[in-house]
């Protein structure tokens, strides 16, 4: 079973921005497909990004591809989601979520991800 901590969330204005942390714990960290997904008010979860543990190439939602970034430090067990020029329509509770293997082809609906956090709160101001 797979523990997730996220943190880092805030206020911030638009254009502005914030890297939020999730650690990892209580499994083999090398073997995950770990994601950030994101439910801002009235809408569904989406997936923003992902990565496989192991290393290889990282996967983004096309929403946030090119102001966010997703990164990994093994030796912390630690996913980091670097979040630039950031919108008032990023509001959201981001939830860290993370499933055994590589990441599949629907890893943005979720699929394969059966370990979840209980999330960090971004509100974006305009």
């Amino acid at each position: 079973l797979v523990q997730l901590v996220e943190s880092g969330g805030g206020s911030v204005q638009a254009g502005e921005s914030l890297r939020l942390s999730c650690v990892v714990s209580g499994s083999a960290y090398s073997n995950l497909c770990i994601g950030w997904f994101r439910q801002g008010p009235g809408k569904e979860r989406e997936g923003v990004a992902a990565l496989y543990s192991g290393g290889g190439p990282v996967y983004y939602n096309h929403p946030v591809h090119g102001r966010f970034s997703i990164s990994q430090d093994n030796a912390k067990t630690t996913v980091y989601l670097q979040m630039n020029s950031l919108k008032p329509e990023d509001t959201a509770m981001y939830v860290c979520a993370a499933g055994g293997g590589q990441c599949p082809a629907g890893w943005a609906e979720g699929y394969g991800m059966d370990s979840w956090g209980k999330g960090t709160l971004v509100t974006i101001s305009s």
